[in-house]
């Protein structure tokens, strides 16, 4: 139906008669929330990725960790091994068996030299005694007057009358038969 002025119902001034375009209030906001959703998206990912590394990061120096506990626990030990090996090797008994092994002797009493010069005590020479005193009676004589023959001994060259028996067998040391 023509209206006044030669225009139908529904056009555009200007327009000379064509359709008339409409503008749909959805459409506009469609394509302003997609850069939006395409950010979130992003910014998710991102998000999820960094977190995916940092739980590598925290892992790897977890096992970095445990890594040298292992060590400080193995060098703990070793330390603790070296330390009672000094302290078996420094005890009296074994520092005396050891020096009677360089041939060293005991040395007695002390002789001290006081601040005035004046020494207190007497100094001798150091001498190698046995620790039990022998009797003259030797007790593993036979009546006979020839001693009796011991398993394993030799007689000794300069004197037909003395055996030496061998020494017994060294047994291992604590320390070689805890490892």
């Amino acid at each position: 139906m023509p209206v006044a002025g030669g225009r139908t119902r529904g056009s555009v001034p200007g327009q000379g008669g064509r359709a008339r375009i409409t503008v749909r209030p959805g459409a506009r906001q469609l394509r302003g929330r997609t850069p939006f959703a395409v950010l979130v998206v992003a910014l998710l990912s991102a998000g999820l990725l960094g977190l995916l590394m940092l739980n590598t990061a925290l892992n790897e120096g977890s096992f970095t960790l445990s890594r040298l506990k292992k060590q400080t626990t193995d060098a703990t030990d070793q330390q603790q091994t070296l330390q009672q090996q000094i302290a078996e090797q420094s005890a009296p008994d074994a520092l005396e068996q050891r020096a009677r092994g360089l041939g060293m002797v005991p040395g007695g009493d002390p002789a001290f030299l006081n601040p005035d010069g004046s020494v207190t005590g007497k100094a001798r020479p150091a001498e190698d005694s046995p620790p039990v005193p022998r009797s003259s009676a030797e007790p593993w004589q036979r009546p006979g007057g020839s001693p009796s023959p011991t398993p394993g001994a030799t007689t000794s060259p300069g004197d037909p009358g003395i055996e030496l028996a061998p020494a017994p067998p060294v047994a291992p040391s604590a320390t070689g038969a805890a490892r």
